[in-house]
């Protein structure tokens, strides 16, 4: 029986379990549009009603899951602690805490529901391979996140320097300034805070050109991790 159930459960080539994981796809999209459903305001008590019993379905089906996936585990508290398994678990855990209790601060754990989109990871062969890039990658990753963490710090404390006699309003500290640092080095900027000095200006142009570097370079990390993903399964 457990091996039938893992044959089930577990992605294969299989026609059950394709019929298993197609079955849990649309379930888990059906959980996310009856989530958004929920926020609409007047909703009708027979709308409501109806979304509170898909959701209950949905969360019986997930726990099912779950249960199953660590029956048929061979090392469940690796399984548990996996990254899977915690996602399956946050899926269902905001229900059951929240269940026969009208607490108001039990209601923001409403969001974690949205873990669920993060499931599809197991069926979706597109989202596996961006997963197993990311951890071929994740080093080189963790590298960039470190150094772009301290260009984002040098980068607050320049512009302060510039910038905290002519905007003190807006340069107060190297804190206040940190937003125009994290803005500017992702390119975004808002153009809520800018800088007004001939210092400030070109320091912030060197810091637009690094910025273009930080968007590129994870870009470049990820493609040749696909990359190698990619490979390794055709090996």
């Amino acid at each position: 029986m457990k091996s039938y159930i893992k044959s089930v459960v577990e992605i294969n080539d299989s026609k059950k379990s394709r019929y298993f994981a197609l079955i849990i796809q649309l379930l888990i999209l059906l959980s996310i549009v009856t989530f958004s459903i929920e926020t609409i305001p007047d909703l009708k008590p027979q709308t409501i009603a109806i979304l509170g019993s898909i959701e209950i379905i949905c969360v019986i089906v997930f726990t099912i899951e779950y249960l199953l996936r660590i029956y048929v585990s061979d090392k469940k508290l690796n399984f548990v602690f996996s990254f899977y398994g915690l996602i399956d678990l946050l899926a269902i855990l905001p229900f059951y805490l929240s269940f026969g209790i009208d607490l108001r601060s039990l209601r923001a754990l409403r969001f974690v529901r949205l873990f669920r989109l993060l499931k599809l990871a197991r069926y979706n062969k597109a989202i596996r391979h961006f997963t197993k890039a990311i951890s071929i990658a994740k080093e080189e990753i963790l590298l960039f996140l470190f150094i772009t963490l301290i260009l984002i710090y040098l980068s607050a404390v320049g512009i302060y320097y510039f910038e905290n006699e002519a905007q003190p309003e807006h340069f107060s500290s190297i804190f206040d300034s940190l937003w125009w640092a994290i803005i500017t080095l992702t390119t975004v900027g808002y153009g809520d805070v800018y800088p007004i000095t001939a210092g400030g200006r070109i320091f912030t142009f060197f810091i637009l050109m690094i910025g273009l570097g930080i968007v590129a370079i994870p870009t470049g990390i990820l493609s040749s991790a696909l990359t190698r993903s990619i490979e390794k399964k055709e090996e």
